[in-house]
C-alpha cells in the first residue's frame, strides 16, 4: 500500500485482550485515514460474542475497507489414528463417542469453534482439550497425546508433506493451491462444513468517504502486485482484494455465522 499511497505504512503490534487493545489505540487516533486497522476473524467478529462486556460495539466502531484474504481451517489428525479419510474419521467418532479427543489453542478460538462445529456435523461427541495457543496444541497432536484438530492452514503445510500430521479436509468450498491434493469437507462427504479465519482493513466509524475510497484503491493494487499474491498463496492465504461494500457484506454475514456458534458452545472471554 506504500507505493500506491507515496508514503510509508507502519505496522504497529498491539496484542491484548484478543485484539481489543489493538482496536481501543486505532479508535482513539482521529478518524483521518492514517490509523487503519487490519482485524481478523476473531477481533472482527468473534470478540462481540466472547466477551460480555466490551469499550466499544464492534459493529458500529469500525468501516469495512477491503479484505485481504481468507486462510481456510484445515482438518488434520496424528498419524496414529485408524483414520485414513474424513469419512474413516466420521464413522471413528460415531463409533467412539466421547473418546476421541480434539484440541485447541483455547477456550472460544476459532481453532475451539471450529472443533465444535466439526462434532456437531458428524453428530457425535468429542472431547474438547484446550491448550494456550496453537503451539502446544500441535506438539500434543504430533506426540498423539490428542487426536484431531482443526486449525488454520499455513503452519500445517509442511507438517502434512512432511507426513508428521494427516491432513483428512480443507474445510473451505474450493481446494487450496499449498495442499493441492487434500480434498475439500464437501468431497470428502461432509457437505456444509465450513469454517476459516480472514484477515480485512477497517477504519474507524467516520473517516470521509473519499478517504475510505483511496485506501481502499492502495489496497485493491496492493493485493493484485504478483509478487504479494504469491507470498501470500505460498502462506496458505487465499488473496481476495475485494473492496469496502463486499467486506460490509462478508462482514454481516460472519456476524451471523459466528455468534449464535459462540453463545451455543458456552465460550466466554474475560
Amino acid at each position: 500500500m506504500s507505493e500506491d499511497l507515496g508514503q510509508p505504512v507502519v505496522v504497529e503490534n498491539r496484542g491484548g485482550s484478543g485484539g481489543i487493545i489493538g482496536s481501543q489505540a486505532a479508535l482513539q487516533a482521529p478518524a483521518d485515514g492514517y490509523t487503519i486497522v487490519l482485524h481478523t476473524l476473531s477481533s472482527g467478529v468473534m470478540n462481540a460474542g466472547l466477551y460480555r462486556s466490551m469499550p466499544f460495539d464492534l459493529h458500529r466502531a469500525f468501516a469495512p475497507v477491503g479484505l485481504v484474504g481468507t486462510v481456510p481451517n484445515i482438518i488434520v489428525v496424528n498419524p496414529g489414528v485408524p483414520a485414513q479419510t474424513l469419512q474413516e474419521l466420521i464413522a471413528l467418532v460415531r463409533a467412539n463417542p466421547g473418546r476421541i479427543t480434539y484440541a485447541s489453542s483455547g477456550p472460544g478460538t476459532i481453532v475451539h469453534l471450529s472443533g465444535h462445529m466439526l462434532a456437531n456435523a458428524i453428530g457425535a461427541e468429542m472431547v474438547h482439550v484446550p491448550y494456550r495457543g496453537s503451539g502446544p496444541a500441535l506438539a500434543d497432536l504430533m506426540a498423539g497425546t490428542v487426536q484431531v484438530m482443526v486449525d488454520t492452514l499455513p503452519p500445517y503445510v509442511a507438517l502434512v508433506q512432511s507426513g508428521q500430521v494427516r491432513a483428512l479436509a480443507m474445510a473451505s468450498r474450493t481446494r487450496n493451491a499449498a495442499l493441492p491434493d487434500v480434498p475439500t469437507a464437501a468431497e470428502a462427504g461432509l457437505p456444509g462444513y465450513e469454517t476459516y479465519n480472514w484477515h480485512g482493513v477497517f477504519v474507524a466509524t467516520g473517516t470521509p468517504a473519499p478517504i475510505i475510497a483511496r485506501l481502499e484503491r492502495a489496497l485493491r493494487n496492493a493485493i493484485a502486485a504478483p509478487a504479494t499474491r504469491q507470498r501470500l498463496i505460498a502462506l496458505g492465504v487465499d488473496p481476495r482484494g475485494t473492496g469496502a461494500e463486499e467486506l460490509a457484506t462478508f462482514w454481516d454475514e460472519q456476524f451471523r455465522i459466528w455468534i449464535p456458534i459462540i453463545r451455543a458452545s458456552g465460550a466466554t472471554a474475560e
